[in-house]
C-alpha cells in the first residue's frame, strides 16, 4: 500500500497512552486533509487510534503491518468536522472498584489487548478488547453496573462512551486503571 503522508510519528516501543498522546500533538500542527503516519509496536494502538479518531472526528484511514511495526494512518479533519475529546462523566477509583468487584450485579470489563489481559488481570474481569467491543457487547448484561478498566483509563473511557451510546445505562470508567491496580490479580502461569 502506497500512501502519501505529510507527517510521521515514531511511537515504537511506547505503550498506552503514549501513541495517542504523540498522535494528538502531531495532528494539532497539521493542516486539514493532511495524513499522519503513526509507527507503533503496541498492539493496543490499533484500537486506541480507531477509538480516538472516532471520538475526535479525525479519519482513521487504515493500518498496515510490517514485521513487528504497525503503520497507522490518520487524516486530519477540517475543524468543523472535529469534536473535543471528552472524558466519560462517570468515573470511579481503583479502590472503589475493588470494594464492589465481587458483587452479583457488577461486571468488570477489561478492554485491554489479550496479551495485556493474559499477563495479569482482575480475577472477575471479562476480557473484550476495545477493538472488538462493538461486535461483542451483546455478551454483557446491560442490567449490571459495568466497570470498564484498561491500563490508564483512556481506552476504558472510549469503551464506556461506546457502551452508553448503545443503551448501557449503568457504566463507569475506572481510573487510573491497571497501571496502578494494587488489588488482587490473576497472573498467567509459565
Amino acid at each position: 500500500m502506497s500512501m502519501e503522508v505529510n507527517e510521521r510519528v515514531d511511537a515504537k516501543g511506547l505503550g498506552c497512552p503514549m501513541p495517542i498522546v504523540k498522535t494528538k500533538k502531531a495532528v494539532e500542527t497539521m493542516n486539514a486533509g493532511e495524513v499522519l503516519e503513526v509507527q507503533a509496536t503496541d498492539r493496543g494502538s490499533l484500537a486506541d487510534l480507531k477509538g480516538w479518531a472516532k471520538t475526535t472526528g479525525h479519519e482513521y484511514v487504515g493500518t498496515r503491518e510490517a514485521g513487528d511495526v504497525l503503520y497507522h494512518y490518520v487524516r486530519k479533519a477540517d475543524p468543523e468536522e472535529t469534536k473535543e475529546e471528552t472524558p466519560f462523566p462517570h468515573e470511579v477509583t481503583n479502590e472503589a472498584l475493588n470494594e464492589v468487584r465481587t458483587r452479583d450485579n457488577v461486571t468488570v470489563l477489561d478492554v485491554r489487548e489479550p496479551a495485556e489481559y493474559g499477563f495479569s488481570h482482575i480475577p472477575e474481569a471479562v476480557s473484550i478488547p476495545l477493538g472488538e467491543l462493538e461486535d461483542r457487547m451483546k455478551e454483557l448484561d446491560s442490567s449490571h453496573t459495568i466497570h470498564v478498566v484498561c491500563r490508564t483509563g483512556r481506552r476504558s473511557s472510549m469503551a464506556a462512551h461506546m457502551l452508553q451510546r448503545n443503551g448501557f445505562d449503568h457504566v463507569v470508567n475506572v481510573k487510573p486503571g491497571m497501571s496502578e491496580w494494587d488489588g488482587v490479580l490473576t497472573e498467567e502461569k509459565e
